[in-house]
């Protein structure tokens, strides 16, 4: 690639070595450069970007310290493994409590806990507008996993504050101060680009590929507990799904849809085997 289609703007204020991080941290976060494959030659980059080999060195050096790529002397730089954090995405209860099961610490931060009118569909689902929205950033270790957006009928959790939920599970906190258990619901994925505000909270470039697990959950009585939308990296978070005969245990289905009737027995295994396949094609 020559200069002139590079990806650099040599009018920014941003150094050049930092614009070519940016855009091979792209390239490896979306998995265009997958783990253990071999960065391009640093005559190919000065080649691609138009700058010297001491800029290109700057950047594999940051690239290195940041634990994207490994360096070995005399030979190319490998992109690195990045370590996967696993959750399973048909059951009910939240990130949290599956991994305290993993015997990994969660840490939650808690951005916004307002009383707010939902969106059309969590309204249509929780059956009222007197809803709280609670934002939350998850993360291990100080890295961001997760950044979960949760509307909460009011009349439910009344004097529910931040306090509580910091380093916290929500489903354990409205069991035992509110005698609510999260039994059921319907979950559904998607792959999204990261916008800008969520690139900031997540540490991940614009544009950076991620997984969106949406959906809603109800309480042991059968009624609506909560709605909830979670952005995970999609470079540090991986679903499992366990597939069973005689349980349909999740569809893709177009946005909005829902299934107009249960689909026969015999269909169930193909059907999950079809979502393995449908994630694994997101996932690239």
């Amino acid at each position: 690639m020559n200069a002139e289609s590079s990806d650099l703007d040599r009018s920014a204020a941003a150094p050049l070595y930092l614009q070519i991080v940016e855009s091979l941290r792209r390239e490896i976060l979306g998995h265009d450069l997958p783990p253990g494959a071999a960065l391009p030659s640093e005559s190919d980059l000065q080649q691609r970007f138009g700058v010297s080999r001491s800029v290109v060195r700057q950047a594999i050096a940051r690239l290195a310290e940041d634990g994207l790529v490994h360096r070995h002397q005399g030979r190319p730089s490998i992109v690195a493994p990045q370590p996967e954090h696993r959750r399973l995405v048909q059951r009910a209860t939240g990130m949290f409590d599956q991994f305290a099961r993993t015997g990994r610490r969660l840490s939650t931060r808690i951005d916004a806990i307002e009383r707010e009118v939902p969106p059309p569909e969590a309204q249509a689902y929780l059956r009222t507008r007197e809803t709280l929205r609670l934002e939350r950033l998850r993360s291990i270790d100080g890295e961001p996993l997760s950044y979960v957006r949760t509307w909460l009928p009011r009349a439910r959790v009344p004097d529910l504050t931040a306090a509580e939920l910091t380093d916290a599970s929500l489903h354990k906190l409205l069991s035992t101060k509110f005698g609510l258990r999260a039994v059921s619901g319907r979950r559904q994925v998607r792959a999204v680009a990261a916008d800008e505000r969520l690139a900031v909270a997540l540490e991940v470039p614009p544009g950076a590929p991620l997984l969106l697990l949406e959906g809603e959950t109800g309480d042991q009585h059968g009624n609506p507990l909560e709605w909830f939308t979670t952005w995970h990296r999609a470079d540090k978070v991986v679903f499992d799904i366990d597939v069973t005969e005689g349980a349909e245990l999740l569809s893709l289905d177009p946005a909005g849809a829902r299934p107009a009737e249960e689909p026969p027995a015999g269909d169930e295994i193909a059907r999950a085997r079809d979502l393995v396949a449908e994630l694994g094609r997101l996932l690239g």
